[in-house]
C-alpha cells in the first residue's frame, strides 16, 4: 500500500483523464454486455416472423449501441494514453529531482547503471501497469460480472457450464503466471548489469581501443544480453500456455452450450431456450473467457512491474544523508577552514577510517598545498569542506561556522572545486563556463580563461567560445579540459577554491602561470591545491603532508624540507632523482 500511495502521488494533474478513462470503460462494458441480449432478441424476432420494420428498428438500436461502445472505447484509449504517459513523465521527473537532492553517500548506495534502469525500464513497466489498471483491469472484471449475470438471465441452467470452466481456467492461468514470475524478477538486476557494461564501455572507449579489447567487450556484453534472453525465453515459454489453455476452455464452453442448448431447444420445441439465446450464451462465454485471459495478462504485467515499482520507491523514499537545520546559516563570512578532531569513513560498516583524528586550521586567503602518495585520502579531506560527505566524528568549520549549520546551497556557492575527473557538459564552451556564474559577461568569461591559460586555445577553435563541446568533452584534450574547468571555478569568485590535482595534465610553466593568476584575481580567496608535483605547492603559505588518512606534517616548503624526511625524499626524487613524478 505504501508503494501504491507513493506512485499515486505522481498522477497529479492527470487525475481527470484517469477518472474519465474509468467512466468510459464502464460505459463500454455495460453496452457490450447488452449487445448479445439485443442480438438474441433480434434473432428470436426473425424466427417468429416479425415485421421488417421491427427488424430494422432492432438493427438500428444494435448499430447505435456499437457506435457508442466504439466511441467509449476510442475516447478511453485516448484518455488512458494521456494519463499513463503523463504519469510516467511525472514519475521520471520525481525520480530525477530526487536524485538531484542526493549527496555522494546516497549515490554510493545506488550504482549509476541501476539508477538509469529505474528511470527508464522500470518506469516503462510501471507505466504499462498503470495503463492496464485504469483500462483493462476495470473492463475485464466488469465484463465477467455483467456477462455472468446476462448468461444466467438468458440461459438459466446452461450458464452452469461457465461456473465449472471459469474456476478451472482461472486456476490454470494463475499457476502459469506464478511459475513465470521468478524469471521475470531476475531480469531487472540483469538489466542493471547490462547497462553497467554499456556505460563502462562508452566511458572507457579510448582504453578499450588502446588495448584492442573490442572483442572481449563484445563477448562480455553478449553474455549479459544472453542471460536476459534466457530468462525472458524461460518466462515466455511458460506464459505461452495461456493461449492453448484459453482456446481449450473456449471450445469446451461452446461445445457444452451448443450440445446442451440444442438438446433443450429440440426437446422443448424452443419454449425453454431458442437459437437466439444459445448464440447469446456463446457470446457471453467468449466475453467471460477473454476477460479472464486479460486478467491473467494483467497479473503477469503487474507482477513484473511490482519489482520495478519497489525499486523506484527505494529512490523516491531515500532520504538525503545530509540534514539541513531548521534555521540554517545562509552567508559564509570568509574562507577560513578548521578541522577539529575529524575522523571519517565512507560507510558505517567500513572496518577502518579513511581519515582519522585530523586537526587543521587554515586562515582565510591562505594558499595551502596538500601532498601525499596515492590513497592517502587527500581528496577525501577536501570533500568534507563543501559537505559532499559528513564527518563521522569531529566537525569541519568554514568561516567559523560548522558546515552542518549552513544551508547547503549557500555553502557550496562559496566553495568552488575542480575535481580530479574534470567534467564538461554538452553545449558550447561559453555555456559550460557559465555554470560558474550564470550571469557572467563575455568580458568576465574571457578574463577567467586568460587567468586559467585557456583563452589562447579557445580562440584557436573556428567558433571560439561558441565551440560545441561534445558529450563528456571528448573533442578537447585533458589539459584543455582542466583549464576550462579552472576558468569555470574562477567565474564563481568563491571564498574557497579547491584544485584536486587539476593541473596534472598541463606543463609546469602553464601550472605556474595559473597559480600566478590566482594572486591577482582572487587574492582574498582561500586556495587549496592538491598535487603530485612539489613544484605546484612549494610556494604555498602552508603545505600539508598526508599519510594513510592522517596529517603527517604541516609547514612551509623550507620547514618541511628541513624537518621532514618523507617530504625531503619526495623533493629529491622530483628534482634531482628523476624529474616530475606524476
Amino acid at each position: 500500500m505504501k508503494i501504491l500511495k507513493t506512485l499515486a502521488g505522481c498522477v497529479r494533474e492527470y487525475k481527470k483523464p484517469s477518472i474519465w478513462t474509468v467512466i468510459l470503460i464502464v460505459g463500454e462494458a455495460v453496452i457490450e454486455a447488452l449487445i448479445p441480449f439485443i442480438t438474441a432478441a433480434l434473432i428470436t424476432a426473425i424466427q417468429t416472423g416479425a415485421e421488417i420494420s421491427h427488424v430494422i428498428n432492432q438493427g438500428l438500436i444494435l448499430a447505435a449501441m456499437a457506435v457508442v461502445s466504439l466511441g467509449c472505447g476510442g475516447i478511453a484509449a485516448f484518455t488512458c494514453a494521456r494519463a499513463s504517459a503523463g504519469f510516467a513523465k511525472n514519475l521520471r521527473h520525481d525520480i530525477y529531482a530526487k536524485i538531484q537532492t542526493f549527496n555522494f553517500e546516497n549515490i554510493d548506495r545506488f550504482s549509476s547503471s541501476s539508477l538509469v534502469t529505474r528511470i527508464t525500464t522500470d518506469v516503462g513497466n510501471v507505466q504499462m501497469s498503470f495503463m492496464m489498471i485504469i483500462r483493462t483491469a476495470i473492463r475485464a472484471p466488469l465484463m465477467i460480472i455483467f456477462s455472468a449475470i446476462m448468461a444466467a438471465i438468458m440461459g438459466g441452467m446452461l450458464a452452469l457450464a461457465f461456473v465449472v470452466i471459469i474456476p478451472i481456467l482461472g486456476f490454470g492461468l494463475f499457476i502459469i503466471s506464478k511459475k513465470a514470475m521468478p524469471a521475470f524478477r531476475r531480469v531487472f538486476k540483469k538489466y542493471d548489469n547490462l547497462n553497467e557494461s554499456i556505460e563502462e564501455n562508452v566511458r572507457g572507449m579510448r582504453v578499450v581501443k588502446g588495448f584492442s579489447r573490442e572483442s572481449y567487450e563484445k563477448k562480455k556484453f553478449a553474455a549479459r544480453a544472453e542471460t536476459i534472453r534466457d530468462d525472458f525465453t524461460s518466462a515466455e515459454r511458460i506464459v505461452a500456455f495461456n493461449t492453448p489453455l484459453m482456446n481449450f476452455s473456449m471450445y469446451v464452453v461452446m461445445i457444452s452450450v451448443l450440445l446442451g442448448g440444442s438438446y433443450v431447444a429440440i426437446t422443448t420445441l424452443g419454449e425453454s431456450i431458442n437459437v437466439g439465446q444459445i448464440s447469446a450464451l456463446i457470446l457471453y462465454g467468449v466475453q467471460m473467457l477473454m476477460s479472464l485471459m486479460m486478467l491473467s495478462m494483467i497479473y503477469v504485467t503487474i507482477t513484473i512491474s511490482a519489482e520495478g515499482a519497489k525499486r523506484i520507491c527505494e529512490v523516491l523514499k531515500e532520504e538525503p544523508a545530509l540534514k539541513v537545520p531548521e534555521q540554517p546559516v545562509t552567508e559564509v563570512k570568509d574562507g577560513s577552514i578548521d578541522f577539529e578532531g575529524v575522523s571519517f569513513k565512507y560507510s558505517a560498516a567500513a572496518e577502518r577510517f579513511a581519515l582519522e583524528n585530523v586537526n587543521l586550521h587554515i586562515k582565510s586567503g591562505m594558499t595551502v598545498g596538500i601532498i601525499g602518495v596515492t590513497g592517502s585520502s587527500k581528496s577525501t579531506l577536501v570533500q568534507l569542506i563543501p559537505r559532499l560527505y559528513d564527518t563521522t566524528e569531529g566537525e569541519v568549520r568554514v568561516g567559523g561556522v560548522n558546515v552542518k549549520d549552513y544551508e547547503i546551497k549557500s555553502l557550496r556557492d562559496a566553495v568552488a572545486m575542480v575535481l580530479q575527473k574534470n567534467v564538461l557538459f554538452s553545449g558550447t564552451i561559453k555555456e559550460n563556463l557559465r555554470w560558474g556564474n550564470a550571469n557572467a559577461t563575455d568580458e568576465e568569461i574571457i578574463e577567467a580563461c586568460r587567468l586559467a591559460q585557456a583563452d589562447e586555445f579557445v580562440r584557436a577553435f573556428p567558433d571560439g567560445y561558441d565551440t560545441k563541446i561534445e558529450q563528456g568533452g571528448t573533442n578537447v584534450s585533458g589539459g584543455q579540459k582542466q583549464r576550462l574547468c579552472i576558468a569555470r571555478a574562477l567565474l564563481k569568485k568563491p571564498k574557497i577554491l579547491i584544485l584536486d590535482d587539476s593541473t596534472s595534465a598541463v606543463d609546469t610553466r602553464t601550472d605556474a602561470l595559473i597559480r600566478e593568476g590566482f594572486k591577482s584575481y582572487i587574492p582574498t580567496t582561500t586556495k587549496i591545491i592538491i598535487a603530485q608535483r612539489v613544484a605546484s605547492v612549494m610556494d604555498a603559505d602552508l603545505i600539508i603532508l598526508m599519510e594513510n588518512g592522517t596529517i603527517a606534517a604541516v609547514g612551509t616548503h623550507d620547514e618541511l624540507l628541513k624537518n621532514n624526511a618523507t617530504y625531503s625524499e619526495i623533493v629529491y626524487q622530483q628534482t634531482s632523482g628523476g624529474g616530475d613524478n606524476e
